[in-house]
């Protein structure tokens, strides 16, 4: 974890990947970055801000199918545009 316990942007980047690898399930990674976006007294940068909000809410469903707000290819397509953004 990075300063004050709170994770770091390839922390971040990491639960994108082991999401999009089947490893780390919707609800874990919600619940995981809701702990830190609820986190009152924190200061983000912008890229690292983004992205645990895109982490937050990721389970939400779409409908009662059984189907995500956000499907797999939402989600991978976030991961790469992370990627780009911190190269830039």
């Amino acid at each position: 974890m990075g300063d004050s316990g709170r994770p770091t942007l390839d922390q971040i980047e990491d639960r994108f990947v082991e999401l999009v690898a089947g490893r780390l399930s919707r609800d874990e990674a919600d619940r995981w970055a809701g702990r830190w976006v609820l986190e009152e007294g924190l200061v983000w940068d912008d890229l690292s801000w983004w992205a645990l909000n895109l982490l937050y809410g990721i389970d939400l469903p779409a409908d009662e199918n059984g189907a995500f707000l956000h499907d797999d290819e939402q989600v991978r397509a976030w991961l790469s545009e992370l990627r780009d953004r911190r190269g830039a």
